[in-house]
């Protein structure tokens, strides 16, 4: 099968005296398996002893063979790790978009997308003739079946007749069940949503999932009017400039709802995806714009039951995406929607149960979504506008040290018009990174999928092809 000078046989033929060796030694000694013995063959492999094979004396002979043994398991390990550092040298970067569906003229917004057991892609968003108060506004969905490189037809995922149904979230769980969340609004502000979840069993086949349940998540927080009022004041006595007089009315209106029971258990509505813990808790961010802060739902049971988490005071910090570094620290990453002109963030040490303050990064925000993931060789990715106004520009950024620094971006988007923004990232069964948001042109608005690795972040910008 193999030339005589091929690595290949060389190393089939070590293996095979590897093996030979081992029986003759094993036939010969039952002390070769004892400590005293390899350091014996060790001492001898270092003093550069002679690897004579012919000695009479049969200590010698399992002596030697031993050599040999370490010396070919050693020279088999280096190789092996030799390919491999070679193998990663040489892994290109990868990188394909396409757009989910042709340019609609509806509004088609903040999607989220899942891998399936069986490896196809599905993405959600929301369409209809506007937001909040556009009554017609239901949950729409399409695939992308394993091989294939175009979206399946676009088909509706779930509509609460007369209420909207808006932002969509989704994952997938160890028993490769699919969850769907968003919120339906109720009296046609942000302020009178009820986040949902449906639940698929067996999310696998064309169209719309069959639906095994379908729940609405309800949240009976402890009263934190008073931490909320503490850290607002904190949070006014820090800003560099005098607020306007809408900015001062504002913040009134959010002292006087933070206080009410109604505006600390509705209004929760979700964005990110969630995040699970080795533990299997499951946290499901959401957020508030009746006073602009956030907190977790967190289920213990596989999404059966809910509990809320305490919030996360920022005023003005929504929209949390969550990851987790190995020392089990959670870092919620969130949209600007105050007066810093930063991605906020705030930090949880009890699986999200409390979270500390909320500080601000380095990283610009404009006021829109963004999201992370944390891959399987323990870095991070962050998709974001780093823009100071616009969401003409779309970001890929990189950490490497769990979100201390990000030292790598690369654009997805970067034009002088449009909107590409809100969106939503995860990393699929075979190392590649997707993401998906929404794409607003001239022509229309549809959602844009992009699938790339880590390399072709790491190459940094370039023009797109």
């Amino acid at each position: 099968m193999f030339s005589e000078n091929s690595s290949i046989f060389a190393d089939e033929l070590a293996i095979a005296k590897c093996h030979f060796w081992t029986r003759q030694v094993a036939q010969r000694s039952a002390f070769l398996y004892q400590p005293h013995f390899w350091s014996a063959a060790l001492v001898k492999m270092r003093a550069g002893r002679s690897l004579d094979f012919e000695t009479t004396n049969q200590g010698e002979i399992m002596l030697n063979a031993a050599a040999q043994v370490l010396t070919v398991f050693l020279a088999i390990s280096s190789a092996i790790a030799i390919a491999a550092e070679e193998t990663a040298k040489t892994v290109s970067p990868q990188f394909v978009a396409e757009m989910v569906f042709p340019f609609n003229a509806q509004h088609n917004h903040a999607p989220g997308i899942a891998e399936l057991s069986n490896g196809e892609l599905i993405v959600s968003w929301y369409r209809g003739s506007g937001e909040r108060t556009a009554d017609d506004v239901a949950v729409f969905g399409s695939r992308l079946k394993p091989g294939q490189s175009k979206w399946g037809e676009t088909f509706l995922m779930h509509d609460t007749p007369g209420f909207p149904d808006c932002n969509t979230a989704m994952m997938t769980d160890a028993k490769g069940r699919l969850m769907l969340f968003w919120p339906v609004i109720v009296a046609n502000s942000w302020e009178s949503c009820l986040t949902h979840v449906k639940v698929s069993d067996d999310p696998s086949g064309d169209g719309c999932p069959l639906w095994d349940r379908d729940d609405t998540i309800l949240l009976k927080p402890d009263d934190f009017s008073g931490d909320a009022l503490h850290a607002l004041e904190q949070m006014l006595s820090t800003l560099p400039v005098p607020l306007s007089e809408k900015q001062l009315a504002n913040i009134d209106e959010a002292k006087k709802k933070v206080s009410q029971k109604l505006y600390q258990r509705m209004g929760w509505q979700p964005r990110c995806k969630p995040t699970v813990l080795p533990s299997g808790r499951i946290l499901l961010p959401l957020y508030t714009d009746t006073y602009s802060v956030s907190i977790m739902a967190i289920s213990d049971d596989e999404g059966v039951t809910w509990f809320a988490s305490k919030p996360l005071l920022g005023f003005g910090a929504i929209q949390p995406a969550v990851l987790r570094r190995d020392d089990g620290t959670l870092v919620a990453y969130m949209r600007e929607n105050g007066y810093t002109g930063r991605v906020r963030v705030c930090e949880s040490s009890d699986d999200g149960i409390t979270w500390g303050p909320v500080g601000v990064s380095d990283l610009v925000n404009p006021g829109s979504g963004l999201d992370g993931v944390r891959l399987r060789n323990g870095h991070w990715v962050l998709v974001h506008n780093d823009t100071a106004e616009g969401r003409n520009r779309l970001a890929v950024s990189l950490s490497k040290d769990e979100g201390r620094t990000w030292s790598f971006s690369r654009h997805l988007e970067d034009q002088p018009d449009g909107s590409y923004h809100y969106p939503c990232v995860m990393q699929s069964s075979d190392g590649m990174i997707h993401s998906v948001y929404s794409y607003f042109a001239t022509e229309g608005k549809t959602m844009k999928h992009s699938a790339f690795n880590e390399e072709w972040i790491l190459e940094g910008d370039q023009p797109a092809k």
